[in-house]
């Protein structure tokens, strides 16, 4: 919110204000500015009177009054004491150890699967401890590569609930072992736990029991991040 926008606010909300009050608004002279303004005007006047011979009386007082006025626009006005406090509203700056996390507004699926989106939404960022993250042995190579995407549906419960964020290595493009991978497969987006089942396919394994695990085909299978950790505090 800009300073214009809270002062009017708090104008709105204060009780009894009325446009007779407008010069508090405006801002008030202190009498003793005025009283010095008069006596430089008269000094002027003064001078004007003694040297000023070829000028007559109405164009020396025109002068004085000009500088007067003149001293007048000068003045800074003394305004009324603001409870409006005027403040930057940057964000503090992160922890020595902190590293940045881009969230995506991505549903992978848990289930049936979702559909892969042309161009995924970013979220505001993520700041987390990197000591935090070891603590939770968590290990990756570049924190750059870490993203954070939100899973969709039960069929990965208990291990991931509906709508956990989830920490993914982005780096990682290709079969490490078993482990909990988002891929793509005939144009969906599954988030599942992968194993190999043979020289030519994948198992799709549910960690719901209520949800079948089925084959599927490795050269179909575009892993797109390995699951590295899920917000709620569960290590994988």
């Amino acid at each position: 919110m800009h300073a214009e926008e809270s002062q009017h606010g708090t104008e709105e909300m204060l009780p009894g204000n009325t446009g007779n009050e407008s010069n508090v608004a405006q801002g008030s002279r202190h009498p003793a500015a005025d009283n010095h303004k008069e006596i430089a005007a008269a000094k002027v006047l003064e001078m004007l009177q003694k040297h000023g011979k070829g000028l007559s009386a109405a164009a020396q007082q025109q002068i004085a009054n000009a500088v007067a006025d003149s001293l007048r626009e000068q003045e800074p006005e003394t305004s009324q004491p603001s409870n409006v406090i005027i403040a930057d509203f940057l964000p503090p700056a992160p922890a020595s150890d902190a590293i940045r996390i881009a969230h995506y507004d991505v549903r992978t699926a848990l289930g049936s699967g979702q559909l892969v989106p042309d161009y995924p939404e970013i979220m505001p960022d993520l700041l987390v401890s990197k000591q935090h993250l070891q603590e939770l042995g968590v290990i990756y190579k570049d924190p750059a590569h870490l993203k954070m995407l939100t899973g969709y549906g039960q069929s990965m419960a208990p291990t991931i609930q509906h709508l956990d964020p989830m920490i993914v290595d982005a780096s990682i493009r290709e079969f490490e072992g078993d482990g909990i991978y988002s891929f793509v497969w005939q144009g969906h987006f599954y988030t599942k736990r992968l194993q190999v089942a043979d020289a030519e396919h994948f198992e799709m394994i549910s960690d719901n029991p209520n949800h079948k695990d089925r084959l599927i085909r490795i050269d179909d299978t575009y892993i797109q991040a390995r699951v590295l950790l899920v917000w709620n505090a569960k290590k994988l």
